[in-house]
């Protein structure tokens, strides 16, 4: 009988409240009819009208085509996800099984499903290693990735199941919505999307928008400005936040480039962005923390999985300012032709669900954005990994040095070790250190990632030590060599705690799955960036309290939340606008209401051309000029958007609410887009050659962006535009003072 308190939270829908006795009962039933089905030659297709008789055509399925036999918790999990929640699941206690039958489920009910995950390799590895399964139960799988085609894409959509990552699903989606002929479409209409790793792609990746760009043009950024800021000195020449998210010119700084310059930086706002943004690459981005340079070119490093973050960079003017600094060629750039947030796409769908391994965290998120709950699967067996508290520093040098003795002395018993750093850096800093101390490792990170699985599947034979990022190899799991058992399992150590808990937790996972052996440890010290960018005037000098690690955590994932919650806000509404024109250019795409609202328009010129041209060859032509400034005009409202909400923060002065404000402006801007559409599409219509070939489209001067590329566009790390200018207005009044 559950307790009072687990009444009471499921009263209030708290994250993780939800009552798994009714899948229970369905598991337990379904127990009953698995030696009967084991005696058969063929299966009978299962369905989710008899939920028992489902669970255990599925377990037999799974056992016969994968040599796996779910356990019970396996399938509560699939029931959870076939109800529409988020099924939190251990590490080690079998996701990838237990959403290919809820995705088989989905679609044996004639909906169509696509599985979501977080990168390309998982999203073909879960594809074809659950293939068998699917194609036993008479569902069709596929699966795209970055190098798909687009005939490949098709395809795979054409089945009834579709794994692929979050961002190909996207630009997939995105491209679309600049076809101008039915037969090019790739994405069906959504249904069902079934999301894995579902707190890294709903949570951590929501604030980065996915972008389709066209018209390119080569960057901007002035190396010289790099070559200037490299020569000031912080303290002196500038400041930077308590936080370190932004950075401004001291006055005498402002002196120094201005004397270098030969220019009043308040008298040229071009040279001073292009100042500004130089600086802000010098100081506030480092290499191997945030990006790390490959192949001649900037990577951004995913700050939450410690990955290359693909096809990912920052607005335009950054980007091409850190490939100055890095003295790398400027990379090309473009207008936007649309976007879409993490969110905008997975709302689409009118089912979904999701697994992962800590969702119980964000579960508040779940809800507010994804109208999304969590069910807490309990573990097969029982986790017995031992975490120990953490071990606390005043100095960073201590901890570094306790750090490395814990390692020498744990490696000598024969136990593997998964020692989790912040970055980059830190992780090739400790290599090298106990490369010096007489100890091998082998080193994981965003340089390497290619060879991610090969590594995490040795991490846990015995005598091993692996140094790795946040990326740890989620989605692989770590196997205990031959007697590590004996030692107590994998040892985690973390380097440091990251800005949100969830992400300690999924290191901690890496130990102790389906009831292994295991250990975990988190050495933080007071200098460590957790402490300093989120609860420094809270700290006083000493050795901190887990009190005071806990408090800043919690501050940092508030910050995100906001973050979060304040893209929402001023996207909702673009959200609504993108809605409604995709409903209006799918009509003109499908129909022929483009040649329609031209013929009423201007119904002589219509006439005339009827006279010399089949109907059908007007109506293409119609449909051509409409889709083409329906584009172009969205481009041009999300132009004035991002512009609007750049400096809409400055209202606040006048005690205005700047998302009040937003909306005020944004709401007629879209009714002037609209009205805008009209009045070029009439005027085109009236001067453009069409023939019985069809229209000039040269002539016309309708020709689409030669090429067009696809990226993800990193927040701006250093706040917004308005923040920027009263930095730059409040050192502006202090110099003349």
């Amino acid at each position: 009988m559950a307790s009072i308190t687990q009444l009471i939270r499921r009263f209030l829908e708290r994250p993780g409240s939800i009552d798994l006795a009714p899948f229970e009962r369905t598991v337990a039933a379904a127990g009953t009819r698995e030696e009967r089905l084991r005696e058969l030659d063929e299966l009978p297709t299962p369905s989710v009208d008899d939920l028992p008789e489902f669970c255990a055509v599925m377990r037999e399925a799974a056992h016969r085509t994968l040599g796996l036999r779910p356990y019970d918790v396996q399938l509560v999990g699939m029931l959870a996800m076939l109800s529409g929640n988020v099924a939190e699941m251990a590490t080690g206690e079998g996701k990838t099984l237990s959403g290919a039958m809820a995705a088989a489920g989905y679609a044996l009910q004639g909906k169509r499903v696509h599985v979501i995950s977080v990168n390309d390799y998982l999203a073909r590895r879960d594809a074809e290693w659950m293939g068998p399964l699917y194609e036993s139960l008479g569902v069709s799988v596929g699966w795209i990735s970055q190098t798909s085609t687009q005939e490949e894409r098709r395809d795979a959509y054409a089945k009834d199941v579709t794994y692929g990552s979050v961002s190909e699903i996207g630009f997939d989606v995105l491209r679309d919505r600049t076809r101008v002929d039915v037969a090019d479409l790739v994405v069906p209409a959504p249904e069902v999307t079934l999301v894995d790793e579902a707190d890294s792609v709903l949570v951590d990746e929501a604030r980065v928008p996915l972008v389709l760009a066209g018209a390119t043009d080569p960057g901007d950024a002035v190396p010289e400005m790099a070559v200037l800021v490299r020569q000031l000195v912080r303290g002196y020449h500038y400041e930077l936040d308590d936080q370190a998210r932004n950075v401004h010119l001291t006055s005498k700084g402002i002196d120094t480039v201005e004397q270098a310059l030969e220019v009043d930086l308040y008298d040229s706002p071009a040279t001073l962005t292009e100042v500004n943004l130089a600086l802000h690459a010098h100081a506030l981005l480092t290499k191997d923390v945030d990006y790390i340079v490959r192949d001649g070119k900037v990577h951004l490093i995913n700050p939450s999985r410690g990955r290359v973050a693909l096809l990912q960079r920052w607005p335009d003017g950054l980007q091409a300012a850190v490939e100055a600094k890095e003295a790398l060629p400027p990379s090309a750039t473009g207008e936007i032709l649309d976007s879409i947030t993490v969110q905008g796409l997975i709302t689409r769908y009118p089912q979904r669900c999701g697994m992962t391994g800590t969702a119980v965290a964000v579960g508040d998120q779940l809800r507010e954005f994804y109208d999304l709950k969590v069910a807490v699967v309990p573990p097969n067996r029982p986790c017995v990994r031992t975490d120990d508290p953490d071990r606390l520093f005043e100095y960073r040098m201590d901890k570094d040095r306790a750090l490395v003795d814990e390692i020498v002395e744990v490696h000598a018993t024969g136990r593997p070790i998964l020692i989790g750093t912040l970055d980059v850096a830190e992780s090739e800093r400790l290599s090298l250190t106990l490369g010096g101390r007489g100890l091998e490792c082998v080193v994981l990170n965003a340089k390497n990632d290619a060879e991610e699985a090969s590594i995490i599947a040795r991490a846990g034979e015995r005598g091993a030590i692996t140094v790795s990022t946040q990326m740890a190899g989620r989605g692989t799991d770590i196997r205990l060599g031959e007697g590590v058992d004996e030692l107590g399992g994998l040892y985690v150590i973390g380097s440091g705690r990251q800005t949100s808990s969830r992400l300690d937790d999924q290191l901690r996972g890496r130990a102790g799955r389906q009831g292994d052996p295991g250990g975990s440890v988190f050495f933080v010290s007071g200098e460590d960036d957790l402490i300093t960018h989120y609860v420094a005037d809270e700290y006083a000098k000493g050795v901190p309290d887990h009190d005071l690690v806990g408090h800043a955590q919690r501050v940092a994932e508030g910050v995100d939340m906001e973050i979060h919650r304040n893209t929402w806000r001023y996207t909702r509404l673009l959200e609504q606008h993108r809605s409604l024109v995709l409903e209006l250019r799918d009509k003109v795409l499908r129909g022929r209401s483009a040649g329609e609202a031209l013929a009423s328009a201007v119904p002589e010129r219509w006439a005339s051309l009827q006279e010399t041209v089949e109907e059908e060859v007007l109506h293409e032509a119609a449909r051509q000029i409409v889709l083409f400034h329906l584009d172009r005009s969205w481009a041009d409202h999300l132009a004035y958007l991002a512009d609007l909400r750049e400096g809409i923060h400055l209202r606040a002065l006048g005690r205005l609410s700047p998302i009040d404000e937003f909306n005020k402006e944004a709401k007629p801007a879209y009714e002037r887009m609209l009205a805008e559409t009209e009045t070029r599409s009439v005027a085109t219509f009236e001067t453009a050659t069409i023939t019985a070939e069809g229209l000039d489209l040269d002539g016309a001067d309708l020709r689409r962006p030669s090429a067009t590329w696809t990226y993800l566009v990193q927040e701006n790390p250093f706040g917004t535009e308005w923040e920027r200018i009263l930095n730059r207005l409040t050192t502006k009044v202090r110099r003349r003072r």
